[in-house]
């Protein structure tokens, strides 16, 4: 798709500002990014709202409005509490207003519309992107309609509300956040943790346009690559009996073919031979226009009534078995591997709102980079820019349900035999948003996997929503609860994981995925929603030391692909308020890896498991022989020259019996161990070294005393854990020290170690 085209084409018609729009500026925030720091009234949210239905002529209604809160069911303001620049919640620095609306209190909007002289004669719509979360409009006074959504679109005709094509629109918002059961994500009103800042209000662009009488309200295009041909499904309203439906193929400006249906049936256009496939390496998209069309009184020739510009892709997504028999995900019949982050579209300026579509894109060119070829956006629906923007580049977007849910009543726990209880009002509203957001989004070809529930957030009829989702939109996969509570349904079962990675057995009919791990926690000053309080699910002090944790997931990772594991999903692409686990800060100044060296981990994943050459035994088969000493040694204790002659000698691994995975040769059962251990190596290898580690819990490892591994936490097998860049420096043909410290926290205790060269693995 050309989305250049949305620009030139698409002339903004904006109304003059008002004059009090030099004075705005943002609310005071804890943080700002830079797109932030550069919106005004006068740029904010010009890019074309629909990528996937392009007409030219529409009005952009972003900008300022006036606002009021008042009393929930209080009549409309006859005083104005000021101004809010739209497309931003009230509570988001960048709407300049940043306050709190209670769910006691109503939040208006209000601004004046002029409809050009050019679209006389047409129907005049009113388009929302969004608004968090009852919406009621007026026209001139004139009610036209309530709307119940966070996330999905909606539209009213005002034609006949306009007074001589002026009108007075007013919008009054009702907003429940997290006292009520509706979808919601991660807005609560007391944020912390993983929850965020509520947002009331409109959310995304509004914005007018003049239709036909008959006219196109959506298309989605169902690609077949086996039959080499597209599926159109044209809704249309308005229309007459003998209207069809003319889709016509692009290049550039020229049509290289076209087909007719009747309105109401579907489209099936034919491609050339071998058509190009879409894929993240190969994001190809093909252009198409989109006409209704009438019989022509005069010569019976068929004349259009609406057309508009879209774009399709040839691509297929499945569940198949790879040349081992092991059930993989599947695109273009071909097993592909996933990789990429929990992404959860949150800004410390724009809270939901993205600043810009600049700002928006940057996340996700950063993703590509990073060697990344998927996002699962997590618990919110985007602006359908970010969707275009992925099918532009290549990127694959597992897509959430905004979850809904009251505070434990509705929060069902891993363990949970029932479901969680919802009133049949909810349900409905659940199936409603559900619904609409597969409606709005099913156009995007990137978009291929449903999760309709995370965790246990609101999780009720789980089988019966799965498998209405599957019956609704068979050309994806649907994703089984993401985490926590299974119920046996779903093209995939998902394990969370942290920091993981793990997965959960090969199966005959589902596909094992990881739809989170990580969360390693990184907080960089300076660049912080608080100074205190911050978290992830393993902190690290350095960026050195958290490259080295990402490195160690990667390659566990890597063995759980051979073993079956289809797809990965770490937590998350940037920080939000207290969350450092961002690969990014959460104002996106600071990345917080080097791009090549992670994208080079990433492309490992893609090629056969490593295998390791075993350099310095562990005691996994045979106990080898350590010095160690319970009782604090002296200085220097790691340094290769240190006299550690008063120190035990006994058999790894150290620790206590029934320690999961444990083989215990000599006991251990003090809260510190510190061993050491002197092995030869008769020459240097030059591939990576690793240290086979098998630690529970927190574990520093030394190589000829430099710094080598600082590892938290337990593991229940030996993993391969990374070596500082240093300590490989550090090692010498001839005599080398490995020495470890291992501190035990609570509960089983183990510790043991070895050195291998990572190999390339056999295909």
């Amino acid at each position: 798709m050309s989305l250049s085209r949305c620009l030139p084409i698409l002339a903004l018609l904006a109304l003059p500002l008002t004059a009090s729009a030099a004075d705005w500026k943002p609310a005071p925030a804890p943080l700002m990014t830079k797109w932030g720091k550069a919106v005004t009234p006068d740029n904010a949210w010009r890019e074309y709202p629909r990528p996937q239905l392009v007409r030219k002529d529409w009005q952009n209604l972003n900008g300022l409005w006036d606002y009021a809160i008042t009393p929930k069911g209080a009549a409309k303001p006859e005083k104005w509490d000021g101004q809010i620049l739209v497309p931003f919640a009230v509570e988001a620095a960048l709407s300049g207003v940043g306050k709190r609306v209670s769910p006691e209190q109503n939040l208006w909007h209000r601004r004046t519309v002029e409809v050009p002289a050019g679209w006389k004669g047409k129907r005049v719509l009113l388009h929302f992107g969004a608004v968090d979360f009852e919406a009621t409009v007026w026209v001139n006074g004139k009610e036209l309609g309530n709307h119940k959504g966070m996330s999905d679109p909606f539209s009213f005709d005002i034609t006949d509300a306009l007074k001589e094509g002026k009108g007075e629109v007013v919008v009054r918002v009702w907003d429940p956040t997290d006292t009520a059961s509706q979808p919601r994500g991660k807005q609560v009103n007391k944020p912390g943790g993983i929850w965020y800042t509520p947002v009331t209000g409109i959310w995304q662009t509004v914005w007018m346009e003049p239709v036909p009488d008959a006219n196109i309200v959506s298309v989605v295009a169902t690609p077949d690559i086996d039959r080499g041909e597209a599926t159109f499904t044209v809704t249309c309203r308005g229309t007459q009996p003998g209207d069809n439906v003319l889709v016509m193929l692009k290049d550039g400006k020229r049509t290289k073919s076209g087909t007719f249906a009747p309105v109401g049936q579907p489209v099936r256009l034919r491609l050339p031979p071998n058509p190009r496939l879409w894929s993240p390496d190969s994001p190809h998209l093909y252009d198409v226009s989109v006409a209704i069309t009438r019989k022509d009184g005069n010569d019976g020739g068929e004349v259009p009534v609406d057309e508009a510009e879209s774009y399709f892709a040839m691509r297929k997504v499945s569940a198949g078995k790879d040349a081992d028999g092991v059930l993989r995900l599947m695109l273009n019949n071909k097993p592909l591997f996933q990789v990429g982050p929990l992404d959860q579209g949150w800004w410390p300026d724009g809270l939901l709102t993205p600043p810009s579509e600049e700002a928006m894109r940057y996340d996700l060119d950063v993703l590509k980079k990073l060697g990344m070829n998927m996002l699962r956006k997590h618990i919110k629906v985007e602006p359908a820019g970010l969707y275009a923007y992925c099918d532009k580049i290549g990127l694959l977007v597992w897509q959430d349900m905004p979850s809904g849910f009251v505070e434990k009543t509705q929060f069902v726990q891993p363990d949970w035999k029932e479901d969680a209880t919802f009133s049949p009002e909810d349900k409905k509203q659940f199936r409603t948003e559900l619904k609409a957001m597969i409606d709005h989004l099913r156009f995007f070809p990137c978009i291929t996997c449903w999760v309709p529930f995370n965790e246990g957030w609101g999780q009720h009829d789980t089988n019966d929503v799965l498998k209405w989702v599957k019956e609704y939109d068979p050309s994806r996969l649907v994703n089984g609860p993401s985490g926590w509570t299974d119920r046996g349904y779903g093209d995939m079962k998902d394990m969370h994981n942290y920091p993981g990675p793990g997965m959960f057995p090969v199966m005959p009919d589902r596909v094992s995925v990881l739809g989170e791990f990580g969360g390693l926690g990184l907080p960089v000053k300076g660049h912080l929603w608080k100074d205190q309080g911050n978290w992830g699910y393993r902190t690290f002090t350095s960026e050195a030391d958290l490259r080295q944790g990402y490195r160690q997931l990667m390659l566990r990772l890597h063995r759980l692909i051979g073993r079956g594991c289809a797809a990965a999903v770490y937590t998350q692409t940037t920080d939000v308020e207290v969350e450092v686990n961002g690969l990014m800060t959460y104002d996106r100044e600071v990345l917080k890896f080097d791009p090549a060296e992670t994208a080079a981990w990433h492309k490992a994943l893609f090629g056969p498991a490593p295998e390791y050459r075993v350099l310095v035994p562990s005691s996994i088969n045979d106990g080898q022989v350590w010095q160690y000493t319970t009782e604090k040694p002296a200085a220097g204790w790691e340094a290769a020259g240190f006299d550690a002659a008063g120190w035990k000698e006994g058999p790894g691994g150290f620790g206590t019996e029934g320690t999961p995975g444990a083989k215990v040769r000599t006991e251990w059962k003090t809260p510190d161990i510190w061993l050491r251990r002197t092995f030869e190596l008769k020459d240097l290898p030059p591939g990576e070294f690793i240290l086979l580690m098998h630690h529970d819990e927190d574990a520093e490892v030394y190589v000829n005393g430099v710094p080598a591994a600082r590892l938290t936490g337990y593991t229940t097998d030996y993993v391969p854990t990374a070596i500082s860049p240093e300590a490989r420096k550090a090692l010498k043909p001839g005599a080398n020290v490995i020495a470890v410290h291992c501190k035990q926290t609570g509960g089983g205790q183990y510790i043991d170690a070895g050195l291998a060269e990572v190999v390339a693995g056999k295909k």
